[in-house]
């Protein structure tokens, strides 16, 4: 659906922040979710360490995900984890929060995380919380396909960032800038004319490139000194003579 992928730019920014809220609310439920068999699983099942473990691996991974949906360590997660940054799109996001789901909800096969265990309102947590987030993960995995711009290399991530305007945001993208085509590089469509410029200059045969435009240009050369010479000799143009000025001919009025 490349047709659909400009006009949608706009509305995303509004569809991805609410699915942005939706996000962090399923993974504070599945946080909350975790530490409640937590409790339980101390109370009930023999090999409690195993489980316990497995609840709380589920518990800081449902956090860590939470803080890349938040402004916070952006650097950090562009530079350790850049499948996480704005770099990339929702996939990895939306498998991982659907594994969680799927996590979640077969602990609610276990005598320690069952009804009567947990009880009504806490298995009510799980449960719902582990539908909530299986269901964000799959709405993340087809968001990032949807609203990405791949023709100019724009995520789904950075639609959400900045909306209609995240193609004007964004440098073009390396396969555009090293493309052999000069149409492609300086393609008016695709970008504003500030960006669509390209500041490269080939140089030789070899295919180098310079970053700087700016070429050494020297001052005019006069090959023929003297052909400005007669213009120097004639008399300065004086102040013409008034004697002759229709207005002060006799017998003319005005």
């Amino acid at each position: 659906m490349p047709f659909f992928k400009k006009p949608l730019a706009g509305p995303g920014f509004v569809i991805l922040n609410v699915i942005r809220a939706m996000n962090i609310v399923s993974l504070i439920a599945v946080i909350v979710a975790s530490f409640s068999m937590l409790v339980k699983t101390f109370v009930v099942s023999k090999f409690f360490f195993f489980d316990a473990v497995s609840h709380v691996i589920t518990a800081f991974l449902s956090l860590f995900l939470l803080l890349t949906e938040t402004p916070l360590f952006r650097s950090y997660f562009a530079r350790n984890w850049p499948l996480l940054s704005p770099t990339h799109g929702f996939l990895t996001l939306g498998i991982l929060m659907a594994i969680l789901g799927v996590s979640v909800l077969g602990n609610l096969n276990k005598e320690a995380t069952s009804q009567a265990s947990l009880g009504t309102s806490y298995w009510r947590i799980v449960i719902a919380s582990g539908i909530l987030v299986l269901i964000m993960g799959v709405a993340n995995i087809f968001a990032s396909y949807i609203f990405r711009i791949k023709k100019l290399g724009v995520t789904a991530r950075q639609v959400r960032a900045y909306g209609a305007v995240a193609a004007q945001k964004l440098p073009l993208p390396v396969s555009m800038m090293n493309s052999p085509s000069p149409s492609v590089r300086l393609d008016a469509k695709l970008r504003p004319f500030g960006l669509a410029r390209s500041d490269t200059v080939p140089t030789s045969a070899g295919g180098m490139r310079m970053n700087d435009p700016r070429r050494n240009i020297s001052a005019p050369i006069n090959n023929n000194p003297d052909q400005f010479v007669r213009f120097d000799s004639e008399e300065t143009i004086g102040k013409p003579d008034l004697a002759h000025h229709p207005a002060l001919v006799h017998g003319e009025r005005f």
